[in-house]
C-alpha cells in the first residue's frame, strides 16, 4: 500500500530536509513494506525552501512539489497537496518538525484496523502562554457546535483514500480543515501528543493569520454567531420591554422615572453597539457569500514538478 504525505512549506528552509529524512526512516524500518510519497507545496516561500524541496527531488524521485505564485496560506496549500496526493491513505504534517513522525506506524496501524480518519490531537504544546490560551479560547468556543473536536485541536492526520476523495469534493472557499474532516463522518480514532517545539526557524503562524482561521472555523462550521445574535436580540428586547413598563407604572404612580440624559445616552450606546456588532457578524457571511459566488480559487498554482 502506498501513503502520501502532505507537507505545506512556508519558510522552512533548514526543516524540509529533516522532515525528508525523518520519514524516508520511517519507511526504511518500521514500515519497509509500505511505498510513499512526499507532496510538498511551497506556499510562495522567499527563502531557499523552494531550492531545497527541488534538491531533494533529484535524490528521491517519490518526492513531488508544487509551488505558488504567492503565498495563499496553509489551507490553500494543503488542499493543492491533497489534490496532487496518490495514496491509498494521506498524511498531512507539518514541515517545522513539530509533528511527532514516531507516531506515523501507530496511525497506519490504526488505519489497517479499520479507521478511515486516524488523528493526533496536541494535548499540549511547546508554546508562549500568550499563544497557549488563545488556543485554549478558540477551541473552547468551537466544541460548543462542534464537541468532536479535540480539545487541543488537530493537523497531523491520517486519511483514507475514500475520506480525501469525499473532502477534495467539497467546493467552497474559507475552508475549515477540522471541521470539513469530521463532517464526513467516517470511523475515527484518535492518538493524544504533546506538540513538539519548533527548532529550526521562526514560525510564520501571526495573530492575524491565528485570527483569520478562527473566524473561518466560526463562521464555516458553526452557528454561534447567529445565535447569538437572536440571543442578544431576545434579551435585548426583553429588557425593553420591561423597562417600559416600569416607566409607565412609574407614571401612573406619578413619579419621574429617571433624571437627566444619562440612562437615554447609555441606552443608546449599548443598543446602537450591539447593532453594530450584529451588523459586522452579518457583514461577513454576506461578503463570504459574495467570494463564493465571484468562483475565485484558492490558490493559483506557478510550477508542478510530478
Amino acid at each position: 500500500m502506498k501513503i502520501s504525505f502532505v507537507v505545506a512549506v512556508y519558510h522552512n528552509e533548514g526543516a524540509i530536509s529533516k522532515t525528508h529524512e525523518k520519514i524516508r526512516s520511517v519507511f526504511s524500518n518500521e514500515l519497509a513494506h509500505h511505498e510513499y510519497e512526499i507532496v510538498f507545496v511551497d506556499d510562495g516561500s522567499k527563502d531557499g525552501s523552494l531550492e531545497e524541496i527541488l534538491n531533494l527531488r533529484e535524490q528521491d524521485p517519490r518526492i513531488k512539489a508544487v509551488t505558488f505564485t504567492r503565498n495563499f496560506g496553509q489551507m490553500a496549500a494543503m488542499l493543492a497537496g491533497f489534490r496532487e496526493a496518490t495514496g491509498d491513505a494521506i498524511i498531512n504534517i507539518s514541515a517545522d518538525l513539530q509533528d511527532p513522525v514516531e507516531l506515523i506506524p501507530q496511525m497506519v496501524d490504526k488505519w489497517r484496523g479499520g479507521s478511515e480518519i486516524v488523528i493526533c490531537y496536541r494535548t499540549d504544546r511547546s508554546d508562549t502562554l500568550l499563544a497557549k490560551l488563545f488556543s485554549r479560547l478558540a477551541y473552547g468556543v468551537l466544541r460548543i457546535s462542534l464537541p468532536q473536536i479535540p480539545p487541543g485541536g488537530f493537523d497531523f492526520v491520517l486519511m483514507d483514500r475514500k475520506v480525501m476523495d469525499q473532502f477534495n469534493a467539497i467546493d467552497v472557499r474559507h475552508r475549515f480543515f477540522q471541521g470539513d474532516l469530521l463532517w464526513t463522518g467516517y470511523r475515527t480514532s484518535f492518538i493524544p501528543y504533546v506538540r513538539l517545539k519548533r527548532t529550526i526557524g521562526k514560525s510564520q503562524y501571526n495573530f492575524g493569520k491565528k485570527l483569520k482561521n478562527f473566524l473561518d472555523a466560526i463562521l464555516d462550521a458553526s452557528y454561534l454567531p447567529i445565535r447569538f445574535i437572536s440571543l442578544v436580540g431576545l434579551i435585548t428586547s426583553a429588557l425593553g420591554v420591561l423597562y417600559s413598563a416600569s416607566i409607565v407604572i412609574s407614571w401612573l404612580r406619578g413619579e419621574t422615572p429617571f433624571q437627566g440624559w444619562a440612562p437615554i445616552m447609555i441606552a443608546i450606546l449599548l443598543v446602537g453597539g450591539l447593532i453594530m456588532m450584529m451588523l459586522g457578524v452579518i457583514g461577513e457571511y454576506v461578503w463570504r457569500i459574495n467570494e463564493e459566488v465571484r468562483k475565485r480559487p484558492n490558490y493559483v498554482i506557478r510550477d508542478k514538478f510530478l
